[in-house]
């Protein structure tokens, strides 16, 4: 049966082609049924697409949550936050955040401080330029922007002209390829017990440590990560509350959004001891 769709949908591709983009994603779904593409490579597919559709205003970082420099703080003053916030790039305001005079790249800084100039700072030598983009902007549009002018980072601006964000290089390929860690975000406990058999589950736990918390013998052979695995059993990207079993657990997705899961709640058929319990206590 999978064949036949499979050979349906290749005849379908290579002698009519879509005729939009909604008759594109499902042909591109068919293949995913039929073998010829995996889950996680569907799901970047259609993160590619997205992207035209978005605008800036959609993902940016809001004026609230930005994390700005004074153009007058002292030296002294600076580095705290860079040290602390573990970003690399710092808009850097004058008056209010409305006006952003330039943007501070954290390692110009500490190569002042490494050169033992850091008390004699001039933050105006060391600034690079800003780029602004207006909130409706494509995201297709500016990571061809983001590409052409090597900037990373750009201030979003409203109708008004008044700074409403910002938004950077990484936030637009996350869209494509799903969140990018680093060394700077805080883990998040991977497994947390609601009660004897439910339990919270971030997507990105290993497949080896859901195995041995749960005693399950779900495979790491194609997917590293339960997200990965739970996406595979659905063959495309599940909606919140949607469920599917495995191993006799029940995984129910909590969180979703448009690029990957995020949080699982996972039943099992029989109560699980905390860990330091015995099983057959």
């Amino acid at each position: 049966m999978a064949g036949s769709r499979t050979g349906t949908w290749l005849r379908r591709l290579t002698r009519e082609g879509p005729a939009n983009r909604a008759e594109l994603v499902e042909l591109l779904r068919l293949s995913r049924q039929g073998g010829v593409l995996d889950a996680e490579a569907l799901a970047m597919i259609e993160g590619v697409l997205r992207v035209a559709d978005l605008q800036v205003r959609d993902i940016m970082v809001p004026r609230s949550q930005m994390v700005v420099l004074e153009r007058d703080a002292r030296p002294e003053q600076l580095l705290p936050v860079v040290v602390e916030s573990g970003h690399s790039r710092f808009p850097v305001i004058g008056d209010d955040r409305d006006q952003v005079v330039g943007i501070l790249l954290a390692k110009d800084l500490l190569r002042h401080y490494a050169e033992g100039t850091g008390g004699g700072l001039e933050l105006g030598e060391v600034l690079r330029p800003a780029a602004f983009v207006p909130e409706s902007k494509r995201l297709n549009v500016l990571l061809r922007e983001f590409r052409a002018s090597r900037n990373h980072m750009a201030i979003v601006v409203d109708e008004y002209g008044g700074v409403s964000g910002l938004v950077t290089i990484e936030d637009v390929i996350e869209e494509i390829v799903g969140e990018i860690a680093d060394e700077y975000d805080v883990p998040e406990q991977t497994i947390r017990r609601e009660g004897e058999r439910q339990f919270l589950v971030q997507a990105s736990t290993g497949v080896q440590e859901f195995n041995r918390y749960f005693g399950a013998r779900l495979s790491d052979e194609e997917y590293d990560t339960i997200g990965g695995i739970v996406m595979q059993q659905f063959g495309r990207l599940p909606r919140r509350g949607e469920a599917v079993t495995m191993d006799g657990l029940e995984f129910r997705v909590l969180r979703a959004d448009r690029r990957h899961i995020a949080e699982l709640r996972v039943t099992t058929p029989t109560p699980v001891p905390a860990p330091g319990e015995s099983h057959g206590a």
